[in-house]
């Protein structure tokens, strides 16, 4: 049993048989987080394990069966093939994943994010209310982006959260939330937005062996105003500088839903000759992103890395290996949260750095009803991780 399972009392009573249902879009994170529940909970010694309260604690899956079959129409229905009364279920769903689609009149519909949203409450309406407890583990947040009105917008975001705990939905896990306060839309409810500080630091450290962790040799750039906080988190744990861009948008013109970005202007100390770690909290188009990098390394940057929890590359991948061969990136580090294109995964400028296990500590935990506080809070991890790697203890070997 590792230290951090001692820390943390897993010998007290589950608060039910546990169950994962990973959705369409996400069965490979689901399989991966299965696997490590039923590996950690085989090897776990307890007194209590052959108790009542610990019936069905050890399987060789926690993944119930369900199905979402669709009509021709395209209309579609959730099934649950097994009991899940009196179960602590969690679902798992990627509302990004546009690989999946289905015959819509005879014609081929890729998934939208409203289709995988819809999906999701089939099957908690499947479930009818009979499941003890419901954990919606949702990587990528719905509809995050339309967080706030402007003039006579909807509330998407907010309105789907609402949604989702008036079907009887307990607790909402998501992973850097593009703006946590829509979390006010349900205040009586469980919502965590969990950040990657940790896996990020993670992958970089044993992807790339000639770093100089120190405020001389290295700088954390938020890109906008928004993400200041995660930039001012990474850069105090790892004892560095930070800088921002902030965006002077046309505020006259509207393109694509938004107001075009004009320039980006720079706050922060010199980053000459300094590498730098560009934290975001996605990577949609790119396009700004590859901006700000251009100018940094007109300010004479090092090597510049780019870190966001979600690679959507809305707009391919050729511009960025357009900018992976003119030196203006050196690696683009995003997680596995959400659907990952085969080709993204043989990129030499790309880093994944996979979240599973993490999230099968989180369900572990949550299933036993205790705290996840030492979880959401990676300092003593982060900084161990940072003393290895500067006595040398890292190595490409020790990737995942």
């Amino acid at each position: 049993m590792s230290v951090r399972e001692e820390k943390r009392n897993l010998n007290s009573i589950p608060v039910g048989t546990l169950g994962i249902i990973p959705l369409q879009g996400c069965k490979e994170l689901g399989d991966m987080v299965d696997a490590y529940l039923v590996r950690w909970r085989t090897e776990r010694e307890s007194e209590h394990k052959n108790s009542l309260a610990f019936a069905g604690y050890q399987r060789d899956s926690y993944i119930l069966k369900t199905k979402v079959p669709r009509f021709g129409t395209g209309e579609a229905k959730g099934v649950i093939l097994e009991s899940v009364r009196g179960d602590d279920l969690y679902l798992l769903v990627d509302v990004t994943n546009y690989s999946l689609s289905y015959l819509l009149c005879g014609h081929e519909n890729h998934m939208s994010p409203d289709d995988h949203f819809q999906d999701l409450k089939r099957i908690i309406a499947a479930v009818g209310g009979k499941a003890r407890r419901i954990t919606v583990i949702m990587p990528f947040l719905y509809e995050s982006r339309q967080h706030k009105r402007n003039a006579r917008e909807s509330l998407d975001c907010a309105l789907a959260l609402q949604e989702m705990v008036r079907m009887g939905v307990d607790n909402i896990i998501t992973f850097d939330a593009h703006d946590p306060r829509v979390q006010n839309a349900i205040p009586l409810h469980g919502f965590e937005t969990v950040q990657p500080t940790y896996q990020f630091i993670k992958g970089l450290l044993n992807h790339v062996m000639d770093l100089s962790i120190d405020a001389d040799h290295m700088m954390i750039v938020s890109p906008d105003e928004g993400g200041m906080n995660r930039a001012i988190y990474m850069a105090n744990v790892m004892g560095l500088d930070m800088g921002m861009f902030y965006k002077r948008r046309d505020y006259i013109k509207v393109v694509d839903g938004r107001n075009p970005i004009v320039a980006h202007e720079f706050l922060g100390s010199s980053v000459k000759g300094k590498d730098i770690i560009i934290v975001d909290d996605m990577i949609s188009s790119g396009e700004s992103v590859l901006e700000v990098a251009a100018d940094l390394k007109k300010r004479q940057a090092k090597r510049i890395f780019v870190a966001a929890t979600f690679g959507l590359f809305t707009g391919g991948l050729e511009k960025f290996d357009n900018a992976f061969e003119n030196g203006l990136i050196y690696r683009i580090l995003t997680t596995n949260l959400i659907y990952q294109m085969p080709e993204l995964i043989e990129k030499p400028w790309y880093i994944s750095c996979d979240m599973s296990k993490y999230i099968a500590y989180i369900i572990d935990t949550l299933n036993h009803d205790s705290s996840i506080s030492d979880l959401l809070n990676p300092n003593d991890r982060i900084h161990s991780i940072i003393d290895r790697y500067k006595n040398g203890e890292l190595n490409e070997t020790n990737t995942k």
